[in-house]
Parts: structure tokens; C-alpha cells; sequence
């Protein structure tokens, strides 16, 4: 017998009845409703997941839930429901009905909820202005607790309103917070300036807080101090030095304190560096100095930013010969630079291969001997690949060329078109430089031909054009080229190919003895061929045989400038058949075809260098090097192409004064040496002994007072500083690196 199915009416998707037969506990939250811990059947707990879907009316719950007494009174409940409460922020769901609510929690003494509450605040409060005003006392007071973890988070939580009315509340806290006994709330408070001067800036000079953040340099902490450079660096860069005011005892400060700083405030202090001229010499080589250990770092960003430093000082105190300091510089940082590239990940071996490459260009033959580490690995992704292929011809030379051409070879045959290419036009870049050695180039040659019959389309075209750079370059290797031509034309498709092969069979017209007739063929079919640069290919050709074979090509020469001046799909096709056609006419009617002879025959090799027009990029790679350590190197543009004329920032080489004269001697601040000796630094003013940097364990650091204005205490903006004594007139200056003071230390 069964059971009869009872139907009720349904109001709200919820059956009569049934709500009221769920047992509701004391808590107030049925089983299953969001804030409820107990499992089905009242087993192990289920593990709340914050992150599902939102269903209707669910804020409204959690709005029941934050005025909901028993919630209040459990701290776990409250957490949790806070918890949810941010998740659905993260989503994207809108919880600003609940703005109320959340500011009442704002009251407690549990820091995971305070910070949460925190964030909630700062997230709506554009949307909510008056009620974010509502909480400025509570920020206020939290700005004064005992405890310096709430002090800072009520300090930023306060300044991260960023409401223009909030600015008269916030300068007063800001102004505690930078004398506040510990680092952690000077820290933010110096950030918080920066987020002061961009909700007004007039406020910012009025508290002449840029005097403020310069005094704050002589912070006992490394991490304030890197906060106030930053800040200083960002709120000047519209100033008339792009940046942050440096001078001597700034930069000299900054240096002797160098290993006290987290990497972050490492990449800080080193953007200032190359934006120092140093006093003379002597100085600039004690500075490579003290940043030698910098170059030990497991960093890239550190690293990167130290090398831009060295290469910066050599241009100050290489002068316009300077190449020598820069070879000495990248056999320095050689060893780390391929360490670090080896062992990073995708995205950092990258930029680090793009600053090789620069690095390459610049001083060739510096990582000749480390080529093997730009060999292809299977597990790499293809940017990698793809660059790597494309830098090892760079590092070719007599005695590795063998083995860079042969694993060059090997990528050909790769299953990826694009490796594959790439591989054939560096094997050609070997053989147009002419860096392999005696017999390199016909070697290479020789490896192309026999590309010419591979049955891959992309590496026969490839080859095709590769053939076409090295007969320009070596035009001794026409014997070698012309043998498979005329076959190769016939099975080519690629048009970029069938272009360059119709070339060869113009270039090598003399040894090639069915050349005319290949070309006729297609001049026979010109209207069907597509490409235009098969066009353009195939009327220089046939020009270039008049003069080596007059009486067979004379009347195919005819046809095809007949078509082709006619042909109006490519301008630049039409434009140079016209040209060719009155050459020949107005030479004819003179009797004299030297001229035509002598334009089209013109040599096409290079003399010397093995560098084509297009690859002559020097000023591009000059350019390119001076923004060293920026995505211009990995973009191989400079940034005014990528960067809008209104946000770039173009910084000034400080101070002007230096490099002082030879005659005078350099000005010695002793007030930077007894900040330094305070902190167990190496000091820049030692009598120009150089600067140990391969001590195994480092001065024990002695605490700084906090900073407090004194008369005797050194004016870092260069103000009111009393005559020093001068140092000892320093040695003769020199380009090269001296043993005594070197890079390596």
C-alpha cells in the first residue's frame, strides 16, 4: 500500500509548512544558513567555503547576522561571518547595504576583524562618503592605541579613504606618526604623506613635509628610509631634476648604510645611483666598491638595478673612451648573471636574456666562452627559445663556431616553424659576420643548400633567404649556390622564398645556365602571380640578366615591363618599371647603356663589418642602454614610443657642481662619516684607502637615536653646512679600472 502524496501551495519557492517543522537552534541561525557550523544531522562540522555562489537575499542575512546578539557575543561567529562578508566583496558582489553594520564592528579588540573591517571601510568608502566620516573618530583614537600593529593599520586605513574632506583629519595623526617610537608607524606614516600630497597637495607643502621626509633619511630603521625615498622620488619627478634632490652627502649617507636595507630598499637607493656624478675618480671607483656585494644577491630586480649603477659610473668616469671600464664590468658580473638566469623562472630568464643581449651588443666577446648556457632546452617556454636561438650567433667566434652552427642545425628540424627560422637566419648571421674562422662561410653555405631540397616549405624559404644575405656578403660562394636554383624555383611556395631564389638566379645569372629560361616561365604566367614581392624580385632579376645575357632575355624583358607598368597593385612594382623603362629608352636613343649598366649592376656586397643597413642600429642600441634596467630593453624600444609625452619622467644628473676640477680637492662631509661610524658602516671618506667588501662577517650595527633636529647635526639638503677641511688631493685619474680599487673588490 502507498503512501499518498501530499501537494501544498508554495509561497516564496518555500512549502507551507515546512519552515516551521526546521527546528531552529538557540543561536538563531537555521542548519544550513549561512553562519551555521553543524553539519547534516548534526555530525562533524563542515567546513565553511566562502567563495560559492551568491544566492538571493543573502546579504540580507548577513545583515541579520552583524545585529544579531549571539553573534555579537561569539568572537569565532562573528569572524566567520565577517569572513563572508569580504568574500563576497573579493567577488565582486556588492555589500555596501552593509556599510552600517560593518562600521559598528569596527569596535573591538580582535585584530584579524579590525583588519578586515578595515579594508571594508577603505573599499567603499567613495561610495559612501558621509558615512565614512562617520568612523574618523574611531580611526583617530585606533591612531593612538597601545599597540603599534593598530596605531599603523588605523593610520593607513585613515589615509586610504582618499576623500578630499578627510585631509584636515589626517594631517594631525600624521604629523604623531612620523615621531612615533616605533618603525613600523613611521613607515606608514611616511607612505601616508605620499597619499596626503595626492589628495592635496597644498596641504602637503604647508606641513613642509618634503623637509620632513629629507630629515627622515637619517632614520635608524632602513625600511622608513626607503619608504622616504621613494615618496620624495614620486612627489618630485615633475621637479626641475625628475626626481628626488640628491647631493654628496645624501648619496654618500645612503651608500654606507646600503647593507642595512631589504631588497626593496636596495632597488630603492640603487635608482638614485645613476643619477650621481661622482666627485672625481677615486670616489666613483669606492662606490663600485661598496655596491660589489650587491652583485652576491639571489634577486634580479637588485642585481639588475646594481649593474645599471656600474654601468652609469663607467660613463662618468670613462669619458668618451670608456669601453674598457665597460669590459672589466661585464666580466664582473658574468659568473651571477648566468647564474641567476639559469635558475629563474620563465618570465625573469626573459628580461634577464634581454639584458644580455644588450649587454652582448655592447661589449662582444664577453660571453663567448659561456655559450653552451644559451643552448635550447626542451622544458623552456618558446619566447625563451626563440630569444636564445636568436643570441647565440652573437656569441660566435673561431673556436665555438663549429658547435654553435651544429646545434643551430638541430633546431631546424624542430617541430616549431618559428625555432625553425630563427635558426636559419642565425646560422646566416654567422657566415655574413665572418666570425667563424677560416672555412666557416662555406661550411654554412654549404649547410643551406642542402636546405634548398629540404621538402619542409618554411626552412626552404628560409634558406633561400639566408643564401641571398651570404652571396651579398661573400660573392666568392656563387659557385656553390647555383647548382640547385632552378629546381629550387620550381618547388618553392612559400613567395617569400620563390622572391629569393628568383634573386640568385639574377645574382648568379652567369653561372647559371638556364636562368633566362626559368625566368620566362614566369613572366609567361606574371598575371598569376599573387605576391608582389615576387614581382619586384623577378623585374630586378631580369634586369640584372640584360647585361650578362642580352640576346635571351632582350624580348622577355620587353613583356614584362609591358605588364608591369601596367600593373597597378603595387605602387612601388609600377614605380620601378616605369624607372627601368625610361632608363632604357633614354639611354637607347643616346647609344649609351653604361649608365643603366652601371645603376643596376651595382655591387651588392658589403665591404666590410658584415652589418646590413637595416641591422646598423647603433644609436637605437645606445639609446636602449642608457634606459638600462626598464622595459625599454625588453620591449628593444626606447620608452618615449610606449610612454605618453605626459608621463614620462626624464631625470637630471646631480649634482652640477661635479665632477669637481682636478685642482681642487674634493669636499669632505664629515657629518656623513659620523652618521656611518653610528651605524658600523664603511665610510666613503677614509683617507682614500679602498673599501673592503669581502669581509666574511659585517660590523656589529649600533642603534641610532631617533631623529630630532640639533645644531650640530648635518643639513642633508646641503643647507647651512660650515666649512669642512679638505680631503687630500686624490691620484691621477685613470680609465681603467685600478688593481688596487677594483669592481671586484
Amino acid at each position: 500500500m502507498t503512501t499518498p502524496v501530499r501537494h501544498y501551495p508554495q509561497q516564496g519557492g518555500v512549502p507551507n509548512g515546512v519552515a516551521s517543522a526546521v527546528p531552529v537552534p538557540a543561536g538563531g541561525i537555521p542548519p544550513g544558513q549561512p553562519g551555521s557550523h553543524g553539519g547534516p544531522g548534526g555530525g562533524a562540522p563542515v567546513p565553511d567555503s566562502y567563495f560559492t555562489e551568491s544566492r538571493k537575499g543573502e546579504v540580507n542575512e548577513l545583515r541579520n547576522l552583524l545585529r544579531n546578539f549571539n553573534v555579537e557575543r561569539d568572537p569565532a561567529r562573528k569572524r566567520e561571518v565577517i569572513k563572508k562578508v569580504i568574500a563576497y566583496m573579493t567577488l565582486g558582489i556588492d555589500v555596501s547595504r552593509l556599510f552600517t553594520e560593518m562600521m559598528l564592528a569596527i569596535e573591538t579588540r580582535d585584530l584579524v576583524v579590525k583588519k578586515m573591517v578595515y579594508l571594508f571601510l577603505c573599499n567603499y568608502a567613495t561610495t559612501n562618503p558621509e558615512l565614512a566620516q562617520m568612523c574618523t573618530n574611531t580611526l583617530q583614537k585606533d591612531c593612538g592605541n597601545d599597540d603599534p600593529m593598530v596605531r599603523g593599520l588605523a593610520l593607513r586605513s585613515l589615509c586610504s579613504l582618499n576623500l578630499p574632506q578627510m585631509v584636515e583629519y589626517i594631517s594631525e595623526p600624521l604629523r604623531r606618526a612620523l615621531t612615533d617610537t616605533h618603525a613600523y608607524v613611521r613607515k606608514t606614516a611616511v607612505m601616508g604623506m605620499l597619499k596626503l600630497y595626492h589628495l592635496d597637495s597644498d596641504a602637503f607643502e604647508q606641513c613642509n613635509a618634503t623637509d620632513i621626509l629629507y630629515d627622515m633619511l637619517r632614520d635608524p630603521d632602513a625600511s622608513v628610509v626607503s619608504n622616504c625615498i621613494l615618496v620624495l622620488d614620486e612627489v618630485m619627478q615633475r621637479g626641475p631634476n625628475g626626481g628626488m634632490a640628491i647631493n654628496r652627502a645624501v648619496m654618500l649617507h645612503l651608500l654606507n648604510r646600503i647593507h642595512e636595507f631589504s631588497e626593496f630598499g636596495v632597488l630603492a637607493v640603487l635608482g638614485l645611483v645613476p643619477r650621481y656624478i661622482p666627485a672625481n675618480d677615486e670616489e666613483g671607483y669606492q662606490i663600485m666598491n661598496l655596491l660589489d656585494p650587491v652583485l652576491r644577491t639571489n634577486n634580479a630586480g637588485a642585481f639588475m638595478a646594481a649593474v645599471r649603477a656600474f654601468l652609469s659610473l663607467a660613463e662618468s668616469l670613462g669619458g668618451d673612451d670608456d669601453s674598457g671600464m665597460k669590459v672589466q664590468i661585464v666580466s664582473r658580473i658574468k659568473a651571477p648573471l648566468i647564474t641567476l638566469m639559469a635558475g629563474a623562472s620563465g618570465e625573469t630568464t626573459y628580461a634577464i636574456l634581454r639584458h644580455v643581449d644588450s649587454l652582448v651588443e655592447m661589449c662582444p666577446g664577453s660571453f663567448d666562452d659561456e655559450y653552451r648556457q644559451f643552448y635550447v632546452r626542451y622544458t623552456e617556454p618558446t619566447h625563451i627559445k626563440y630569444l636564445k636561438a636568436a643570441v647565440l650567433p652573437k656569441l660566435a667566434n673561431p673556436s665555438n663556431a663549429p658547435d654553435i652552427v651544429a646545434e643551430l642545425g638541430e633546431y631546424v628540424a624542430d617541430i616549431d616553424v618559428r625555432l625553425g627560422r630563427i635558426a636559419v637566419r642565425s646560422m646566416s648571421r654567422i657566415a655574413c659576420r665572418d666570425v667563424g674562422g677560416e672555412g666557416s662561410v662555406q661550411s654554412i653555405t654549404r649547410r643551406l643548400v642542402e636546405m634548398l631540397d629540404s621538402d619542409v616549405p618554411h626552412v626552404m624559404a628560409e634558406a633561400a633567404g639566408a643564401l641571398c644575405d651570404v652571396v651579398r656578403r661573400h660573392p666568392e660562394t656563387k659557385a656553390l649556390v647555383c647548382p640547385p636554383l632552378p629546381r629550387a624555383l620550381r618547388y618553392a611556395t612559400e613567395p617569400e622564398g620563390k622572391a629569393a631564389v628568383v634573386m640568385l638566379l639574377g645574382e648568379c645569372g652567369d653561372d647559371v645556365q638556364m636562368a633566362p629560361y626559368c625566368l620566362e616561365k614566369l613572366i609567361d604566367t606574371y598575371d598569376e602571380i599573387a605576391d608582389a614581392r615576387v614581382k619586384n624580385a623577378l623585374l630586378t632579376a631580369t634586369m640584372r640578366l640584360l647585361f650578362q645575357r642580352a640576346p635571351e632575355v632582350k624580348s622577355m624583358l620587353g613583356r614584362l615591363l609591358s605588364r608591369a607598368t601596367e600593373d597597378v597593385s603595387d605602387q612601388d612594382l609600377h614605380d620601378r618599371a616605369l624607372l627601368y623603362y625610361r632608363l632604357l629608352r633614354s639611354s637607347t636613343s643616346q647609344g649609351n647603356l653604361k649608365t643603366v649598366e652601371r645603376v643596376v649592376l651595382s655591387a651588392s656586397s658589403l665591404p666590410g663589418g658584415g652589418l646590413f643597413a637595416e641591422e646598423d642600429d647603433k644609436d637605437l642600441r645606445d639609446e636602449l642602454l642608457s634606459e638600462f634596467d626598464s622595459l625599454s630593453i625588453i620591449f628593444g624600444s626606447p620608452s618615449r614610443n610606449f610612454v605618453e609625452e605626459e608621463n614620462q619622467v626624464r631625470p637630471v644628473r646631480q649634482p652640477k657642481e661635479h665632477p669637481l676640477e682636478a685642482s681642487a680637492p674634493p669636499v669632505q662631509d664629515l657629518a656623513v662619516n659620523e652618521i656611518a661610524d653610528g651605524v658600523g658602516a664603511a665610510s666613503l671618506e677614509d683617507g682614500g684607502a679602498p673599501v673592503s667588501v669581502a669581509s666574511p662577517e659585517p660590523a656589529p650595527v649600533a642603534a641610532v637615536p631617533p631623529p630630532a633636529p640639533a645644531a650640530d647635526v648635518m643639513d642633508l639638503l646641503g643647507f647651512g653646512d660650515g666649512p669642512a677641511d679638505p680631503a687630500p688631493a686624490p691620484s691621477s685619474p685613470s680609465l681603467t679600472l685600478d688593481p688596487a680599487v677594483s669592481v671586484t673588490g
